[in-house]
């Protein structure tokens, strides 16, 4: 049991800090400047809703991805592990990582799918970070990657919701100093796969 509570707060750490919907807000408000609030609730429900699926899927089929593109689990760690930690690099130095990087987009409803969706919501290092803590797990460990992913969306809804408001409040300076701390958390996330890929491609830890 305190394994699998250990195991839920490592997927919710990983995935607040990859997603982080908190400094994700002033790149939704930028999305839907000029939107009416109905406008706004569509794309904010669509955009989450889209990222779940989009994952769930890739938790579930991982596995199977790995087996028909012949892809071990310890070169998946490492390579995943320097594209995470690239990620929290750019977002130290408050840049938008290429991922995300957004320009000239129209305000309508298909900016749900892309750019919010993909690559904002489950980019690259969202599935990555998704399919590493199943890469080698039991059901139970799946069932709970995808029940805290949810978490994560729901709350990332209730946060782009309510941004107007918490912008306001806050200001982009306190938005701006939370995105560097997340980057920090996504750069130890991808360093700790490396090593842990590096472990295991030398029989140093139990795969």
């Amino acid at each position: 049991m305190d394994n699998l509570i250990a195991f839920s707060i490592a997927v919710f750490t990983a995935f607040f800090a990859i997603t982080n919907p908190i400094s994700n807000m002033s790149v939704f408000l930028s999305l839907t400047d000029g939107a009416d609030k109905k406008t706004k609730r569509d794309i904010n429900k669509r955009a989450n809703i889209i990222a779940f699926v989009i994952v769930t899927v890739f938790v579930l089929l991982g596995k199977y991805i790995f087996k028909l593109f012949n892809i071990s689990i310890p070169a998946f760690k490492i390579t995943g592990g320097i594209l995470i930690f690239f990620i929290g690099f750019e977002m130290l130095q408050s840049k938008k990582s290429n991922v995300k990087n957004i320009k000239n987009v129209h305000i309508d409803e298909n900016i749900a799918v892309s750019p919010l969706a993909i690559p904002i919501l489950a980019g690259p290092g969202t599935i990555v970070t998704a399919m590493n803590f199943v890469s080698n797990a039991e059901a139970i460990h799946i069932f709970l990657v995808i029940g805290i992913f949810g978490l994560m969306s729901l709350l990332t809804f209730f946060t782009f919701r309510l941004s107007d408001l918490v912008v306001k409040i806050v200001g982009y300076n306190v938005i701006s100093v939370i995105g560097k701390i997340m980057g920090l958390i996504i750069a130890i996330i991808g360093t700790g796969m490396i090593i842990q890929g590096i472990k295991i491609s030398f029989n140093l830890i139990a795969q």
